[in-house]
C-alpha cells in the first residue's frame, strides 16, 4: 500500500477523527499512489493512522476513508457506507417530501460525494478525486442499492478545479428528465437538474421553507435571492398579505412565477422584480418603502476564510438596509451558507448591522440545514448553512409587543 508519512505532531488531527490531511502535514510520499487512489496515512514513526484518498495537486492531500487499519477500500467497502447513509435517510427528515439528500460526503464517511434524489432521479456529485476514482463503482452501487434507474451527474462545482478535475455534468445511467416536478411540504415545484443551482433546488432550506410558511399569515414579505421560489411560494402557501420576490436572473423568476402557478391560481398577492438586490434595497430604502417579513438567502461570498473579511462587508450591507426596510415588529430571515463564515461571526455581523442602522433587534429564533445534511461531529466544517430569525423593535424605549 502507498503511503504518505506525516511530519512529526502532524498526526493530532486525524486522532480527534478529522478526515482532512493537508500538504503541509506531508514529510514524503511512499509508493507511487494514483490521483484519487488509496494510501495508508502514517505517523512520522510509521504507525497506522488511517487509510485515504490521495490528491496530489489538492491543498487537502488526503481525505480519509476509514480509521480501521483492517477495513480494506473496495466494491464491499462503497456498498455498507451508501447502504447505511441511505438508510437512515428516513429519519432525518421532518418535512414530508420526495426529493432530499441521500449521501453527504464527509459528513456520511464518503468524501466528496453528494447524492440527492429528486422523485425518481437521482442527481450526483462527484467533488474530490478520491470519489472521482470510484465513480464507476458508486454509480452501480446506487442503482442496486435504490432501485432506480435514473442518474444525472452535476459534478460542475469549482471546488473540482482544486482537485485537478475538470467539469461533467450529463447523464450516467437511464435516460433522467431534465426538468422534473417534486412535492415537499404539500407543495409542488419544479427543478431543472441540468442548469439549476447546486444539484437544482436548495434541499437543505426544506425545514426553514417551512418556518417561515409558518410566520406569513398577514404579512407583507419581501423574498430576497429569491431563485426558483422556494420561500415565496411557502409565504404564500402560509397566508401571506403580499409576497415580492427579488431575483437577479429573469429565468429563475420565471420558474419562480411557475411554480406559484402550480400551487395556486395566479394572483395580485405574488409579484417579481428583476434587479441586483443589494441596488434594490437600496432604492426601497430611498423609496422609503417597508415590509413586515424580509428573508435574505443569498449565494456563498465567502467559500474559505481567507475570503471572510470581503464576504463580511457583503452581509452587514444587506443586513442593514433589511432592518431599516422592516416595520416595528417585522421578522428578519436572514442566511449565510458560506464556509468561510462561522455561526458566531454571523451573528456578529447581523448585530453590528443592526447597530449601524440604528435599530434594536433579537434573536428569537437559531436555523441551520436540514437534517438529512447532517454535521459530522469531527467535522465541523460541515455546518456551512446559517440562518437567524431577528426581530425588530423600534427602540430601547419604545418596544413594539406585538407576538404576530
Amino acid at each position: 500500500m502507498p503511503a504518505l508519512v506525516l511530519k512529526p505532531g502532524r498526526e493530532k488531527s486525524l486522532l480527534r477523527r478529522h478526515p482532512w490531511i493537508f500538504s503541509g502535514a506531508v514529510d514524503r510520499v511512499d509508493g507511487n499512489p494514483a490521483a484519487g487512489g488509496t494510501v495508508d496515512l502514517l505517523s512520522s514513526k510509521g504507525d497506522f493512522l488511517a487509510r485515504a484518498a490521495y490528491s496530489p495537486f489538492s491543498q487537502i492531500r488526503a481525505r480519509v476513508w476509514t480509521l480501521d487499519p483492517s477495513e480494506a477500500v473496495d466494491a464491499d467497502f462503497f456498498r455498507r457506507r451508501i447502504s447505511c447513509s441511505i438508510g437512515i435517510r428516513a429519519g432525518l427528515r421532518s418535512v414530508p417530501t420526495d426529493a432530499f439528500r441521500l449521501i453527504h460526503s464527509e459528513s456520511d464517511g464518503l468524501p466528496g460525494l453528494i447524492v440527492d434524489r429528486y422523485a425518481g432521479t437521482l442527481v450526483v456529485q462527484f467533488l474530490a478525486v478520491g470519489a472521482e476514482y470510484w465513480r464507476d463503482t458508486i454509480t452501480d452501487l446506487l442503482l442496486e442499492l435504490t432501485r432506480l434507474q435514473n442518474i444525472y451527474e452535476r459534478s460542475d462545482a469549482d471546488v473540482r478545479e482544486l482537485e485537478g478535475l475538470p467539469p461533467r455534468t450529463g447523464p450516467i445511467r437511464g435516460d433522467p428528465p431534465l426538468a422534473l416536478r417534486i412535492t415537499e411540504n404539500g407543495l409542488q415545484f419544479k427543478v431543472n437538474i441540468a442548469e439549476g443551482h447546486k444539484t437544482g433546488f436548495y434541499l437543505d432550506q426544506r425545514e426553514n421553507r417551512a418556518r417561515v410558511r409558518q410566520l406569513a399569515k398577514g404579512r407583507e414579505i419581501l423574498d430576497c435571492f429569491c431563485y426558483t421560489g422556494g420561500f415565496t411560494i411557502n409565504a404564500l402557501a402560509g397566508g401571506a398579505k403580499s409576497v415580492l420576490s427579488v431575483d437577479s436572473s429573469g429565468d429563475v423568476l420565471a420558474l419562480c412565477r411557475e411554480n406559484a402557478s402550480l400551487n395556486a391560481p395566479p394572483s395580485t398577492l405574488h409579484s417579481t422584480l428583476e434587479g441586483d438586490v443589494f441596488q434594490v434595497l437600496r432604492l426601497f430604502r430611498d423609496e422609503g418603502r417597508s415590509f413586515d417579513l424580509i428573508v435574505l438567502d443569498p449565494p456563498k461570498f465567502a467559500p474559505t476564510a481567507a475570503q471572510a473579511e470581503k464576504a463580511a462587508r457583503g452581509y452587514k450591507d444587506i443586513n442593514l438596509l433589511a432592518f431599516k426596510l422592516l416595520r416595528p415588529g417585522g421578522i428578519l430571515v436572514t442566511f449565510s451558507c458560506s464556509g468561510g463564515v462561522d455561526a458566531a461571526l454571523f451573528q456578529k455581523i447581523v448585530a453590528s448591522a443592526a447597530l449601524d442602522a440604528g435599530v434594536d433587534a433579537q434573536i428569537v429564533e437559531y436555523l441551520s440545514q436540514a437534517p438529512d445534511h447532517p454535521v459530522a461531529l469531527s467535522f465541523p466544517e460541515g455546518a456551512y448553512l446559517k440562518g437567524l430569525v431577528c426581530r425588530k423593535v423600534l427602540s430601547s424605549r419604545s418596544y413594539d409587543c406585538r407576538t404576530r
